[in-house]
């Protein structure tokens, strides 16, 4: 007995997610080296191209999204999309061991609220029905409902780079977040087109020489450079451990929107398995919120008889990067 399509978009998902964790903690410490060293990436540096962690945190990432895009080919974006929650949970482990970036009592219920989201929607996703051509697919991303969603999006991501990002990038995470995540949801479509293309041509169905997939390609390409040169600023301004839930919950909400516009993936569903995917999906997003809103919150540990004060400026850096003043009660001990 084989395997389905949508196991083995499950495998490589899960796989998938312990790789772009791990990537978020090496890029970041990467990206703390190199600020040290040169131009930071917040304020447009370049420097973390010469940093080997970086690099290493970038391949890691790579084979992730790799591992995800061909998850795509074989299960529908409404299965393989919250399971990136899986990435958060492993990149908040890792930030609480390797950054200091301590992930609290209650940050456990979240990761495990994760889980259970997950496992909700694992069971009730829906069967992935892949189209038997790139015209196909072609035929799908022109349709009315999508382009609208493409005006929106491109609208959206323009504003943000020419308006908010001048004025508020550096203070308020959305900005470089809500042009990751816009343009995260295009990619993820654009992903899933070429892979479908490629698994084709594989089983003897040249979809090569088709404009389509040239042109799926690029748009790709455009989007993902995008994703990274922001994600970047992100990862270099504010903490790991807030960035990753949040580019989370806005990078899935919009993935699995722009996948059901196009693909249409609810197509043919009951609305018992409709309901119980959205409960596991905010049981997965609820998860998320709890991590970051228990962040930092148990009072940092100091010498006895010691008053610490913490001047810190909208969360922007961890505890080892903010200005500590220590005032001795007792004097020295």
């Amino acid at each position: 007995m084989g395997v389905s399509d949508n196991a083995k978009g499950l495998i490589l998902a899960v796989a998938s997610s312990a790789f772009i964790g791990s990537s978020f903690i090496l890029k970041k410490k990467g990206l703390s080296r190199a600020g040290i060293a040169g131009t930071r990436a917040g304020a447009g540096g370049f420097t973390y191209l010469l940093e080997p962690l970086w690099w290493a945190g970038m391949i890691t990432m790579i084979v992730g999204e790799i591992a995800n895009c061909v998850a795509y080919v074989y299960a529908p974006a409404v299965l393989v999309t919250p399971l990136g929650a899986l990435s958060i949970i492993i990149s908040a482990i890792l930030a609480h061991f390797m950054l200091n970036e301590r992930l609290q009592r209650m940050g456990v219920v979240g990761c495990v609220s994760c889980i259970v989201g997950s496992v909700v929607i694992v069971l009730h996703a829906p069967q992935e029905r892949t189209p038997s051509s790139v015209e196909e697919v072609w035929n799908l991303a022109t349709q009315p409902a999508f382009l609208m969603y493409v005006v929106v999006t491109v609208a959206a991501v323009l504003t943000l780079v020419l308006h908010f990002e001048p004025r508020s990038g550096q203070t308020n995470m959305l900005v470089y977040l809500g042009i990751c995540s816009l343009m995260g949801s295009i990619t993820v479509v654009s992903i899933k087109a070429i892979g479908i293309a490629i698994k084709l041509t594989i089983d003897g169905i040249n979809q090569i020489t088709y404009p389509q997939t040239w042109f799926f390609l690029m748009v790709a390409g455009i989007c993902v450079i995008t994703q990274l040169i922001y994600l970047n600023k992100a990862l270099d301004t504010f903490n790991a451990t807030l960035i990753s839930p949040v580019y989370y919950v806005m990078f899935t909400t919009l993935t699995i929107v722009a996948s059901s516009i196009m693909y249409k993936d609810w197509a043919g569903q009951d609305a018992a398995s409709i309901a119980s995917e959205i409960c596991g999906f905010i049981t997965v997003l609820s998860g998320t919120i709890i991590l970051h809103s228990t962040r930092d919150q148990e009072p940092h540990p100091s010498s006895r008889g010691t008053v610490t004060w913490y001047v810190r400026s909208d969360s922007l850096k961890n505890l080892d990067e903010e200005h500590l003043l220590n005032i001795l009660e007792n004097g020295p001990q």
